[in-house]
């Protein structure tokens, strides 16, 4: 079929919106993370700002646990469907999102209870936020899916509404578990919002056959999103028993003075997969380029974020930024920056590889990725602390780059030229084809 220019005109326009409304979406989320870190920053000391930042870090873990069996194959698969299908699926996808925060909240909580000191109490406070940090992101996502990107910005700027006051009261007694629990409880506010929105409830009856139906996508997208966060974890872990908890602290300092640029990075992240599928199902031969332009427009910002860091903030600024945390962590932007630029590239290799739908590649690529960062991030470490780390890690990132561009172009070359679209969706039951009751 014979694409003309006014359609092809209408269809860029579209995309570029979405991705527009994605960057605002993860420019409130992340702005938000980062205005919390340096809140606590500033108000715990270097050693209990690195129990936080465990506990944020396991954070990241449960949610890319969640995205991997609940939301990555509903982006994959529920993009640009008919609303009843879109509808039964974010239910049934919902639903697996809060089993999964409640079941990681138990074992987060009882951990806690058995470490004790300001990790423990960090953890105990996680573990009771887990269920609904974790719904709300699912609600995120199946905005995204429906290319209704802007229900999504809302839904964070409840959270972001609700937080200030929330910290602001914690800040005055500050504690390791009142900033976590003022952090997670304001995104319950935010989960319930998204209820309404959607006029949805998480159907948890359903989690079993969204699990079963998904399994060929959700086990491997699990796999390799807590292997990417779960690198993070193990490398965070490796450090403060190297290290020292201060070690940890300075690590995540110099991550929160990238944040802003974070944003745009996580933001075009969330929405480049079901991007990357519409281009791939409307102009297959053009998907390589897009997941290029993604990753090298990504590259460039970082780059400029991190000169700026380097050669137009002063000492004065960033010590009113990050407090006593500056020093130590400002030693550490150059190997911070390259690290996000590498990360830049593979995000845009990882977005061809999931709209292909090669589950199989896409997972042998984060595992390979994962293990070079870990890999460098802990050698790093035994040879010179935290910033022997960022350069490690800034190291085995440049080797993930590579591991996912091989496998997109694989995965490119293993594609019949005849095919349209993605794999094929699975078979769905006449009680699937429903819309559930608000």
């Amino acid at each position: 079929m014979t694409v003309t220019a006014p359609a092809l005109s209408r269809t860029v326009r579209a995309a570029a919106g979405r991705l527009s409304w994605g960057l605002v979406d993860q420019a409130v989320s992340s702005l938000t993370n980062f205005a919390v870190g340096i809140v606590v920053a500033r108000s715990l000391g270097v050693t209990e700002f690195g129990a936080f930042s465990l506990a944020w870090v396991t954070y990241g873990v449960v949610l890319n646990l969640s995205r991997g069996l609940a939301t990555d194959p509903l982006v994959v698969r529920f993009s640009a469907v008919p609303v009843a299908r879109w509808r039964a699926a974010v239910s049934r996808s919902s639903g697996t999102a809060l089993v999964i925060g409640l079941v990681t909240g138990a074992g987060c909580a009882g951990i806690g209870l058995v470490v004790g000191g300001s990790v423990g109490t960090a953890f105990v406070g996680l573990g009771l936020v887990l269920p609904a940090v974790a719904l709300q992101d699912s609600w995120r996502f199946a905005f995204f899916a429906a290319g209704q990107p802007r229900r999504a910005v809302t839904n964070d700027l409840v959270w972001a509404a609700t937080l200030v006051p929330s910290m602001f009261v914690v800040a005055g007694h500050p504690s390791v578990p009142g900033f976590v629990l003022a952090w997670g409880l304001s995104g319950a506010v935010a989960a319930c919002f998204g209820c309404l929105q959607i006029r949805l409830l998480p159907g948890v009856g359903g989690v079993r056959g969204w699990l079963r139906r998904q399994r060929d996508l959700g086990v491997r997208y699990m796999i390799e999103n807590v292997s990417s966060s779960g690198a993070a974890q193990l490398r965070m872990y490796g450090l403060g028993a190297i290290a020292g908890l201060a070690a940890v602290g300075t690590v995540r300092g110099a991550e929160l003075l990238l944040g802003p640029f974070l944003a745009v990075l996580m933001g075009l992240s969330q929405v480049a997969v079901p991007e990357a599928a519409r281009v791939l199902r409307r102009s297959p031969h053009r998907l390589s380029v897009f997941c290029l332009l993604l990753g090298g427009a990504q590259a460039v910002a970082a780059l400029s974020w991190g000169l700026a860091l380097l050669f137009l903030l002063p000492d004065g600024g960033g010590e009113r930024v990050l407090g006593a945390l500056w020093a130590p962590a400002s030693a550490l932007i150059l190997p911070a920056t390259l690290a996000v630029m590498n990360a830049s590239f593979f995000t845009g290799a990882a977005a061809g590889v999931r709209a292909l739908g090669a589950a199989r590649r896409s997972l042998r690529a984060q595992l390979l990725a994962s293990g070079g960062y870990v890999t460098g991030g802990l050698v790093g470490a035994a040879m010179n602390g935290a910033l022997g780390s960022a350069w490690g890690v800034a190291l085995g990132t440049g080797f993930g780059v590579a591991v996912w561009w091989f496998q997109l172009r694989e995965g490119l070359a293993e594609r019949p030229a005849s095919t349209g679209s993605t794999r094929s969706d699975p078979p769905m039951s006449h009680e699937n084809e429903g819309t559930p009751t608000p």
